[in-house]
């Protein structure tokens, strides 16, 4: 029977995504020695301080916490290394200077939701659904100098439906991270890791950072695009137009729930055409069906309640 390694495991991590995995490696009865989390930030209305998610979790589970606002700084380091721990892993957290990656000796390894080297970078499981890709999965990796470059562990794959929304695929990418997080420590564990290097390509794609204006709809593009786009943001952080409704101001406008309508017709781009219950839009190939959206000021709200409240002229476009 194989000795295991005695693991003092550091879980570093801010968002609901990286919460699962912390959840899972207590329920297998791993010892966590430190929690490293972003630092309280304000939020809401009252800009109160709110802890982050992990945090959160971490205080429900008495875990020990550090918020360091300066990875580098020697304050920091110092406290690190008196966890004594001997292997580092990351969910959705920032990048890690030298000193700290480096530090256990097992090494620090990180969850990343896409299966590696396609799609390094801030936002993997939008970018998945906003390509149209029919597949993606997590994979888990050794940490170097380098964003989301180091030697694979392991990795799952798994579909994305045709109408899959961002929401349920974070969903679904943060059940299937946390169990692959467990199979990757369980191999640290009996010394049995065999890593494989990222495989160099020059058909890469990236998960760049979203912005308000790479979450723009554009609709001169065509239906599949505008669709792929509408359910890679949906719901957060939400694709977005411009309503133009007669001779009213632009008003910004997000969309949230939509079907595609296949159907040739000679609509310019981005025309509504509304009935009591209905609301479409047209685009190259078709329509963009509207089930929820969202004006200023507004709840987000099914079509059918917001047509009761809400009228589009005949030459209202979303632009």
């Amino acid at each position: 029977m194989t000795n295991k390694r005695d693991l003092r495991i550091v879980f570093m991590g801010t968002p609901d995504f990286a919460v699962a995995t912390l959840k899972t490696l207590l329920d297998n009865n791993y010892n966590v020695v430190g929690v490293i989390t972003a630092p309280d930030r304000k939020a809401g209305r009252g800009q109160k301080l709110k802890a982050s998610a992990v945090k959160q979790f971490a205080l429900e589970h008495n875990l020990n916490i550090l918020q360091p606002k300066n990875l580098k700084a020697e304050s920091f380091i110092e406290e690190l290394k008196a966890l004594n721990a001997n292997l580092q892993i990351i969910v959705a957290f920032r990048m890690l200077p030298e000193v700290v990656w480096q530090m256990p000796e097992y090494g620090t390894f990180n969850l990343h939701a896409s299966l590696l080297p396609q799609y390094r970078g801030a936002a993997p499981i939008h970018w998945a659904i906003i390509n149209g890709e029919t597949k993606t999965g997590v994979t888990t990796f050794f940490i170097d100098e380098k964003i989301d470059t180091g030697a694979i562990i392991l990795s799952e794959e798994t579909d994305i439906a045709e109408d899959t929304t961002v929401g349920a695929l974070h969903d679904q990418l943060m059940t299937i991270g946390s169990h692959l997080v467990i199979k990757t420590v369980q191999l640290i564990e009996e010394d049995k890791v065999i890593t494989t290097i990222q495989p160099k390509s020059d058909d890469l794609k990236t998960a760049y950072k979203l912005n308000r204006d790479n979450c723009k709809i554009d609709w001169e593009q065509d239906l599949d695009t505008i669709f792929n786009k509408i359910r890679g943001l949906n719901p957060f952080p939400t694709a977005w137009c411009y309503l133009k409704n007669e001779d009213e101001e632009l008003i910004t406008t997000k969309l949230y729930d939509v079907e595609k309508v296949y159907e040739t017709h000679n609509f310019e781009a981005g025309l509504v055409i509304s009935s009591k219950t209905e609301l479409k839009v047209s685009c190259q190939g078709g329509y963009i069906k509207v089930k929820e959206m969202q004006l200023p000021g507004k709840r987000k709200m099914d079509v059918k309640s917001l047509l009761n409240g809400f009228e589009f002229s005949k030459s209202a476009k979303l632009l």
